[in-house]
C-alpha cells in the first residue's frame, strides 16, 4: 500500500516531468514560429502568458509540431480561457457580447447573404463572432474555412499580447462599435467624456483626471457581463404608463415580429430572451439602470444622473413616437393592397428585421429609420452627444418620415386599385 507521502511525491514528480516535456513542446514552437510567425512570438513575449510560463501547448494543444501537420493545431474557445479565468468567462456568458452570434444568425435574412459576410466573418460575423457558438458550429466554421474565429476573448484582448491595458482602453471597442448603426464610437468620442480620455491619452489632462472610458460605464469594475437597461433596440416590458407611448412601442413590437398584427404574443418571444435583446420586466430594466446610475455617482451628483438619463428615456418616447407613425403608414399599404406582405413572413404588415433587403425603397426607408436614425438618436442622447443625437438621429427621422409619407401617398396614386375607386385619376389619363 502506498503512504501519502509516497502519493505526494509521485504526483509532484509525475508533474515536473510534465512540465518539463511542455517546456519542451514550447520550445519547439518557438523556435518554428520565430521563423515562420515572428510578431506572434513577439506578442507572446511580451504577454503575462509568457511570464506566468502558459505556453503554446496551453492553448493549442500539442498534437501540431510540423508544417505538415497544422489541421491538428487547437483554435481556443472561452473554455480554454476559463481553465484561468472562470470567473471573467462567467460573466462574459451572461452578457450580450455572448449573445452576439445567437442575435445575428436570427436575424431572418442573415442567410441570404454571402458567406464571407457572415460565417466567412468578413462582414457582421467580423463582429457577431465574439458570441458563443455551440461545438457543432464551430466545427461546421472549420470545415467551411473559417476556423480561426472560436477564441471570443481574443475580440478585446487581442492575439498574442491578450494584453488587459489594451481591453480597458476605449480604442478596444471602436472596431465593432462604430459606423451605421454601432456609431458608439463616434458619440463617445465626440462627447465630453471621450474627449476628456483622448486629452488624457495625449498627456495634456494629467493621469488621474476623470475621464470615463467605455468600460467605466458598461464593464463596471472589470464585470464582463456588459447589459444595459435599454438594450440594444431600446423596446422594453411592461409596456409605460403612458397611452400614446403603450400604443406606439406595440406597435414597434408589432413591426419586430414579437407581437402579432392583433397584439398577442408571437413565437419570436423566446428568440429575444434566448438572445437578450430587451428586458422584459420592470425589476431587469431597473437593475441595470441601478448599476449606471451608481457609476454616474462617481462623478456626478445622483440627482444630475437621474435627470440625464430620464432624458434619454424622453428621447426614445419622442423617438417611438415618429416610428410608430412611419410604421402606421407602410402597414396602411399592406392592409390596402398597395404593397405584398414581406416575403418570408405571416403577417401583411413591416417586419423591420428583413428590410434592408425589401424589393420597395418605402420599406427600405423604414429599415433605415428603425435601425440607423432611431438608434442615434437614443444612443446619442445616452453617450452625451448632442450632435448625433440631433442631426444624424432626430433630424434624419423626421426626413424619413416625410419621404415615407410622400413615397405612400405616391404610390397609392400610381396603384390600379386606388386609380379605378379614384375617377379623376383615370380622366386625367385620357387627356
Amino acid at each position: 500500500m502506498t503512504s501519502p507521502c509516497s502519493s505526494a511525491l509521485i504526483f509532484l514528480f509525475t508533474s515536473a516531468i510534465s512540465a518539463v516535456a511542455q517546456q519542451s513542446v514550447a520550445s519547439q514552437c518557438i523556435d518554428c514560429h520565430s521563423k515562420v510567425t515572428p510578431n506572434i512570438v513577439s506578442d507572446w513575449k511580451l504577454s503575462k502568458h509568457s511570464q506566468m510560463e502558459v505556453t503554446c501547448v496551453a492553448c493549442h494543444g500539442d498534437q501540431h509540431s510540423s508544417a505538415s501537420d497544422v489541421a491538428k493545431v487547437k483554435i481556443p474557445t472561452p473554455e480554454t480561457c476559463a481553465t484561468c479565468h472562470q470567473a471573467q468567462v462567467e460573466q462574459f456568458r451572461k452578457g450580450k457580447h455572448s449573445k452576439a452570434w445567437a442575435s445575428m444568425k436570427a436575424m431572418p435574412t442573415i442567410h441570404w447573404q454571402p458567406m464571407a459576410m457572415t460565417e466567412g466573418l468578413k462582414g457582421c460575423g467580423g463582429c457577431h463572432k465574439i458570441g458563443d457558438k455551440s461545438p457543432t458550429e464551430v466545427a461546421e466554421l472549420r470545415l467551411a474555412g473559417a476556423g480561426f474565429g472560436s477564441a471570443q476573448c481574443d475580440a478585446c484582448h487581442t492575439r498574442h499580447t491578450f494584453s488587459v491595458d489594451e481591453a480597458k482602453q476605449p480604442q478596444a471597442c471602436q472596431t465593432c462599435h462604430m459606423g451605421f448603426d454601432h456609431p458608439q464610437w463616434e458619440m463617445y468620442s465626440s462627447s465630453k467624456h471621450g474627449v476628456r480620455y483622448d486629452l488624457k491619452q495625449r498627456k495634456v489632462l494629467p493621469a488621474d483626471a476623470a475621464a470615463p472610458t467605455c468600460q467605466t460605464c458598461h464593464m463596471q469594475e472589470g464585470n464582463h457581463e456588459v447589459r444595459t437597461a435599454w438594450g440594444f433596440l431600446a423596446v422594453r416590458l411592461p409596456l409605460p404608463e403612458d397611452k400614446q407611448w403603450a400604443s406606439d412601442r406595440a406597435i414597434i413590437l408589432q413591426a419586430l415580429g414579437v407581437l402579432d398584427p392583433d397584439g398577442k404574443p408571437t413565437a419570436l418571444v423566446n428568440t429575444v430572451k434566448a438572445a437578450d435583446l430587451a428586458r422584459l420586466t420592470q425589476e431587469d430594466w431597473q437593475r441595470e439602470r441601478d448599476k449606471m446610475i451608481k457609476t454616474c455617482d462617481q462623478c456626478h451628483s445622483e440627482n444630475f444622473a437621474k435627470q440625464q438619463l430620464q432624458q434619454g428615456d424622453d428621447m426614445i418616447l419622442e423617438a417611438d413616437h415618429l416610428m410608430a407613425e412611419g410604421i402606421r403608414v407602410v402597414a396602411g399599404l399592406y392592409k390596402d393592397g398597395v404593397l405584398p406582405k414581406p416575403q418570408n413572413y405571416t403577417y401583411a404588415f413591416p417586419n423591420l428585421l428583413t428590410f434592408h433587403d425589401a424589393p420597395t425603397v418605402v420599406e427600405q426607408k423604414l429599415f433605415v429609420m428603425y435601425l440607423e436614425h432611431r438608434m442615434r438618436t437614443f444612443q446619442g442622447t445616452f453617450h452625451a452627444s448632442p450632435d448625433y443625437a440631433l442631426w444624424y438621429g432626430w433630424s434624419e427621422m423626421q426626413r424619413d418620415l416625410t419621404e415615407i409619407k410622400e413615397l405612400a401617398a405616391e404610390m397609392r396614386r400610381e396603384h390600379p386599385a386606388q386609380r379605378v375607386i379614384n375617377p379623376k385619376a383615370r380622366m386625367k389619363d385620357k387627356e
